[in-house]
C-alpha cells in the first residue's frame, strides 16, 4: 500500500485551496446525495401516494372501458401512447423533481456555489494502466469503499429480516382482509422496510463525509519549500525586493544630490547628521528639505554643499530635530521655525540679503 509524502507537514494555504477548487477539486461524498436522494423520493412516495392512486385508477379504469371498443390503428396506438405518457408522466415527473431537490441541495451546501468545466477535460494520466490497477487494488481508498459497500449492502439485506420478523404475526390475519388493506399493509411495510435500512446508510454517509474531508485536506497537504515558495511568490523575492530598494534607495539619493546646491544652508550634528534646508516663499510657505541623511550619506551632503559653496551650520538639536520630524520634500514643523530662522537669518545676512 502506497504511503503519503511524510515531508507533506504543513496544512494547505488559502491560495492552494482556491486553486484545488478552480480545478474542481472539492471533498465531496458521493454517498451522502444517494442517501438523501433515496429519502427525499420515500418522502415523495408518501406524500404523493394518494396522486399515483388517482392516477393508476383512472388509468386502469380507462383501458378497462376501452378494451372492447380499442382499435388498432396507427391513429388510436399514437394517442395510446400519449395517454400512456401523460400518465407516467404523471406519475413519476413530481417525485423525480423532489429527488432532484433534494440532491442539488445537498451537493450546494457540501461545496457551495462552484461551476467549472475543468474536470471534464480529458486527462492523459486516466489512460495509465499501471496506476490504474495501484489505485485499484493497493489503494488505502479501495479498501475504504470495499468497507463501505459491505456496510451498505448488510443494512440493505438486514432491514427487511427485521420489519419481516417484526410483521411475521400480522401475515396471517391478512387472508381475511380485503385487497385496498392487504395494498395498504403492503405499503406501510415497505416504507417501515425502507425506514430501517435509511439509518444505518445514513450514518454511513456521515462518516463518508468525514472521512473525505480528512482524506482531503490530508492530500492538499504541502511540505515546508511549497509554502515558503508560495510566500515568496505572494511577496516577492527578498533578494529582489532588496535589489530593487537598493535601487530606490540610490535614486532617491542621486536625486538628493542634485538638490543639494539650490540649499540656504546645511545643518550639522556635526559628524552623524545632515540636513540641507532651502526657503522660497514663492514655494512654500516655510522652509523646506532638500536633503537629509546621517553618517556617510551626510558626509557626502556636506562635501557637495561645500563643493557648490552651500553654507554649513552646526546645530545638534535643531540637526536631530529636523532629520527625525520631516521627510525630504517637507516644510518644517511651526515649532522648529524660530530655530531655523534664526540660522537663515545668520546665513542671509552673511550674504547681504
Amino acid at each position: 500500500m502506497p504511503q503519503k509524502d511524510p515531508s507533506r507537514t504543513e496544512d494547505a494555504t488559502p491560495k492552494r485551496r482556491k486553486k484545488a477548487r478552480q480545478e474542481g477539486n472539492v471533498p465531496k461524498s458521493q454517498e451522502l446525495p444517494k442517501v438523501v436522494g433515496l429519502l427525499g423520493g420515500i418522502i415523495a412516495l408518501r406524500f404523493a401516494f394518494p396522486h399515483i392512486r388517482d392516477n393508476v385508477t383512472h388509468s386502469v379504469q380507462w383501458f378497462l372501458s376501452q378494451a372492447t371498443l380499442f382499435q388498432f390503428n396507427q391513429e388510436n396506438i399514437y394517442h395510446l401512447f400519449i395517454f400512456c405518457a401523460s400518465i407516467i408522466g404523471k406519475i413519476v415527473l413530481p417525485i423525480m423533481f423532489f429527488i432532484l431537490f433534494f440532491t442539488i441541495t445537498i451537493m450546494y451546501i457540501q461545496i457551495g456555489p462552484l461551476w467549472t468545466t475543468k474536470p471534464l477535460k480529458p486527462k492523459l494520466k486516466v489512460f495509465n494502466i499501471v496506476e490504474g490497477l495501484k489505485k485499484k487494488f493497493m489503494d488505502v481508498k479501495t479498501l475504504v469503499r470495499l468497507v463501505r459497500n459491505v456496510c451498505q449492502a448488510l443494512a440493505v439485506a438486514v432491514a427487511p429480516y427485521i420489519v419481516l420478523k417484526m410483521e411475521f404475526s400480522n401475515l396471517v390475519p391478512l387472508f381475511y382482509e380485503s385487497p385496498a388493506m392487504i395494498g395498504s399493509y403492503i405499503l406501510n411495510a415497505g416504507f417501515k422496510m425502507a425506514l430501517f435500512a435509511l439509518v444505518p446508510l445514513l450514518i454511513i454517509a456521515i462518516a463518508d463525509v468525514v472521512y473525505t474531508r480528512w482524506d482531503y485536506n490530508e492530500n492538499l497537504k504541502m511540505t515546508k519549500d511549497e509554502v515558503k515558495d508560495e510566500r515568496k511568490q505572494a511577496e516577492g523575492d527578498p533578494k529582489i525586493k532588496s535589489k530593487q530598494r537598493q535601487k530606490m534607495m540610490a535614486a532617491v539619493q542621486q536625486r538628493m544630490m542634485q538638490d543639494v546646491p539650490k540649499a540656504d544652508v546645511v545643518i550639522t550634528n556635526p559628524t552623524h547628521i545632515a540636513v540641507a534646508i532651502k526657503y522660497d516663499p514663492a514655494k512654500a510657505p516655510a522652509p523646506m528639505v532638500l536633503a537629509k541623511g546621517v553618517n556617510h550619506l551626510a558626509e557626502k551632503i556636506k562635501d557637495v554643499a561645500r563643493k557648490n559653496n552651500v553654507p554649513i551650520r552646526e546645530n545638534k538639536p535643531l540637526a536631530q530635530a529636523l532629520y527625525k520630524s520631516v521627510e525630504i520634500g517637507q516644510t518644517i514643523p511651526e515649532d522648529l521655525y524660530k530655530a531655523v530662522a534664526a540660522v537663515l537669518a545668520e546665513i542671509y545676512k552673511m550674504k547681504g540679503r
